[in-house]
């Protein structure tokens, strides 16, 4: 083997000298696919749906705080949150993906990439989102987060254990960090390849190669302490060690589903034509089968192992939630979240047609919705919260729930909606583009 290797060394790799990198933009962009009107979006192009999500949102955020006052404070707190953290799990999703891409150098998906860095850039949005929350928790000294609550504390000695961690001031900073790491990546990433389409340097993209790699880990810690400090501490007693991989899986699931669906509109809208194509649509509905499994995966490894040690402070969390009404919700979780989706993405034919990968799209973002309904809104009712166990779904009171979504995520759709007709629709100078172009799936 070392004689061989000796009489048939490697290729040298040589770096792309600048008149054959000018060579290489030149060809790209005299190819008709580049041309400014599939690559561009006219202003206003997307203002009328803007409009309707904005207008969606702010009624949606108006009924909801009608429901504050005439329900009670924990059941429209809850359907708020419920809406931020799908919000989220689209945008820390697609922040992971676009370092991914820019990690292992990836050609195929640089005709979406820009989509994923859109909805990346809107986790500046959802952290002003996710403010209300923790200033109403602090003030009001635990709505949802008991931990909050100084005379909780006080007879609780679990609380009083964890209090070197489920404490106001160290919870801030943490809230804070999360919101340090989140912006600056997303936005580093973002502007870099905006001053890449201005200027073709070659450089800007080493940079996010760099960073990407120093940010997966920054953005794996944030994201499971973000949901352990949201989600998990609901119940201060539950504790799980796949937490965090659950929620990150949530995560990578919604932001596929969400570009899905912004690409779809766009071709819909006759842009990008010949750009994004059946093969990249082919590669998004892989990774949202990838995801679907994966988050099966989680879920059930962390349902068996917390049913097979039968520790009451985790079986509890499941417990109330397949009582109560909640039933319906547990087993749409079950067979909503993970068997049709299964079934309906292993099939090639729906993978490579845009308009079932867009209902598939859909779908996967509705089933987010119920995933974080499952995780927050029984907390609302626990332990005699609102004066009674009986859930809001149960109770008539749907509509406030619905509020909360529906208030988040369209004002979530109208910026993000803005957003996406401010720049070209891809990076149109990036090094590998020609690779995306020319994309073709083999399996």
């Amino acid at each position: 083997m070392t004689q061989i290797a000796a009489n048939n060394p490697a290729p040298a790799v040589t770096a792309l000298q600048d008149s054959e990198w000018e060579s290489r933009l030149a060809k790209i962009a005299a190819d008709p696919r580049m041309s400014e009107d599939n690559t561009t979006l006219a202003p206003g192009a997307l203002g009328g749906l803007s409009k309707i999500f904005a207008g969606l949102g702010v009624l949606g955020l108006v009924v909801t705080i009608i429901g504050w006052f005439t329900i009670n404070p924990y059941h429209a707190l809850a359907a708020y949150e419920v809406g931020v953290f799908t919000a989220l799990a689209m945008s820390l999703g697609a922040l992971f993906f676009v370092m991914v891409f820019h990690s292992l150098n990836a050609g195929w998906s640089i005709t979406m990439r820009r989509q994923f860095e859109n909805v990346a850039w809107m986790l500046r949005w959802v952290w002003v989102m996710m403010i209300p929350i923790v200033i109403i928790e602090i003030a009001s000294h635990g709505v949802l987060f008991d931990w909050l609550d100084p005379h909780k504390v006080e007879s609780s000695h679990l609380l009083e254990v964890k209090s070197a961690y489920l404490n106001t001031g160290f919870f801030t900073i943490r809230f804070l960090v999360y919101g340090l790491v989140w912006i600056g990546l997303s936005s580093l990433l973002f502007a870099w390849s905006r001053k890449s389409d201005e200027t073709g340097d070659r450089t800007l993209g080493r940079k996010a190669r760099f960073w990407s790699g120093f940010g997966i880990p920054c953005f794996a810690l944030t994201t499971a302490f973000a949901a352990f400090d949201f989600l998990m501490s609901l119940d201060y007693r539950f504790f799980s060690t796949m937490w965090g991989v659950m929620y990150f899986a949530a995560c990578a699931l919604a932001s596929t589903a969400a570009v899905t669906l912004i690409c779809s509109r766009l071709l819909a809208k006759g842009k990008l034509t010949g750009l994004v194509t059946h093969e990249h649509f082919h590669d998004l509905g892989k990774l949202m089968f990838t995801f679907t499994v994966f988050w099966g995966y989680i879920g059930f490894s962390q349902y068996f192992l917390i049913w097979y040690s039968n520790i009451p402070e985790e079986t509890a969390w499941y417990v109330f939630r397949q009582q109560n009404g909640w039933q319906w919700l547990f087993a749409v979780m079950c067979i909503g979240h993970f068997v049709v989706p299964f079934l309906l993405l292993i099939w090639r034919k729906t993978k490579r047609t845009p308009a079932l990968l867009t209902f598939m799209g859909v779908y996967v973002l509705v089933v987010t919705v119920l995933d974080m309904a499952w995780i927050i809104r029984p907390m609302a009712y626990a332990n005699d919260r609102a004066g009674a166990a009986d859930p809001g779904f149960a109770s008539g009171s749907v509509l406030f729930d619905l509020a909360g979504v529906v208030g988040v995520l369209g004002i979530y759709g109208a910026i993000l909606a803005w957003k996406i007709g401010r720049s070209p629709l891809l990076p149109i100078k990036d090094p590998m583009l020609h690779e995306s172009m020319n994309h073709k799936n083999y399996v």
